[in-house]
C-alpha cells in the first residue's frame, strides 16, 4: 500500500527529543517508490535519528510516519504511543532494511549464516530456501566465493556489502543506510556505492545518509539538507549543487565542492 500522496514513505510533522535536546523539529518528507534520497548535513543534525525513527528503532514525540501503509503516530488525538507500537515497528522492519555504519554482522557466524538468520527466524523461511537466496545475494554483491568466511576474514568494504546482502535477504521494499561508507578506507568506498547504484537501477527505494557528495550528485533523485534537526532544503541534485536556495546549503556545500 502507498499513501494517498503516492509516497511509499511519508513523514509529517515529526519531532523527537533526547532529554531536553530537540533532535528533530517538525520534519516533513515524502519518498516515492524507486527513489534514491540522500540526506546531507553536518554531524549531529539529526540525520541518523531520522533513519532510526523510520525503522521503528526510535519512538517519536509528535507527528506521524507512514511506511507501506503502516502508521506510527503521536499527536493531540493520540497523546501517547499506541500499545501496538512495537508490533507496528517490527512490521516496518520486515519491509524496510537498514544498513549501519559499523556493519553489525554476527562475528561468530559465516556470511551465509549471517544472511540466512533473519529470514529463517523472523519469516520462518525454510533453511534450504534461505541458503539458496543468500547465495544468490552474495553473487549480487560480489561475494560469491566468501559464503563460508567469517566477518573477521573480510575487508571493511566486503563486510558492508555482506551487510547489504543481509538486508536484502528479508526482501525489503526499501533500504535505509546510515553513513555506510564512513568507516571504510577510501579505496573501499566505491565497491559499496556500486552495489547501491545497482539497486537504484533495479528500482529499490533507498534513503542514504552520506558525506559522499559525488555519489549524491550522480545518483540521487532528491537531496535533503538538514541542519540542527530541521530540513533546510529539498531538491534535485542539479538544483542543490548548482543553485541552492538557502544560504545554509551554500555554506555547507562549500566544504565539499
Amino acid at each position: 500500500m502507498i499513501s494517498a500522496t503516492g509516497a511509499y514513505i511519508s513523514v509529517k510533522n515529526l519531532s523527537k527529543k533526547h532529554g531536553h535536546l530537540e533532535v528533530l523539529r517538525d520534519i516533513n518528507l515524502e519518498v516515492t517508490p524507486g527513489e534514491l534520497t540522500v540526506l546531507i548535513g553536518p554531524s549531529g543534525c539529526g540525520k541518523s535519528t531520522l533513519l532510526r525513527c523510520l525503522n521503528g528503532l526510535e519512538t517519536l514525540d509528535s507527528g506521524s510516519i507512514i511506511i507501506n501503509g503502516i502508521v506510527l503516530e503521536k499527536n493531540e488525538k493520540t497523546p501517547s504511543l499506541s500499545s501496538d507500537f512495537d508490533k507496528k515497528a517490527r512490521a516496518i522492519r520486515e519491509n524496510v532494511g537498514m544498513v549501519f555504519q559499523n556493519f553489525n554482522l554476527f562475528p561468530h557466524l559465516t556470511l551465509l549464516e549471517n544472511i540466512t538468520k533473519a529470514p529463517v527466524v523472523v519469516k520462518k523461511m525454510a533453511v534450504k530456501e534461505a541458503q539458496e537466496k543468500a547465495k544468490d545475494l552474495l553473487v549480487k554483491v560480489g561475494l560469491a566465493t566468501h559464503a563460508n568466511h567469517y566477518p573477521c576474514q573480510l575487508s571493511g568494504g566486503q563486510q558492508q556489502r555482506a551487510a547489504i546482502a543481509r538486508a536484502l535477504a528479508m526482501s525489503p521494499k526499501a533500504i535505509l543506510y546510515d553513513e555506510p561508507t564512513s568507516a571504510l578506507d577510501p579505496g573501499l568506498v566505491h565497491e559499496v556505492l556500486q552495489v547501491m547504484r545497482t539497486l537504484d537501477d533495479e528500482g529499490m527505494t533507498q534513503i542514504v545518509v552520506t558525506h559522499e557528495m559525488r555519489f549524491a550528485r550522480d545518483v540521487a533523485d532528491h537531496i535533503v539538507h538538514m541542519q540542527e534537526g530541521n530540513i533546510v532544503e529539498i531538491g534535485t541534485p542539479e538544483q542543490i549543487f548548482t543553485a541552492p536556495k538557502d544560504e545554509r546549503t551554500r555554506h555547507f556545500l562549500r566544504n565539499f565542492l
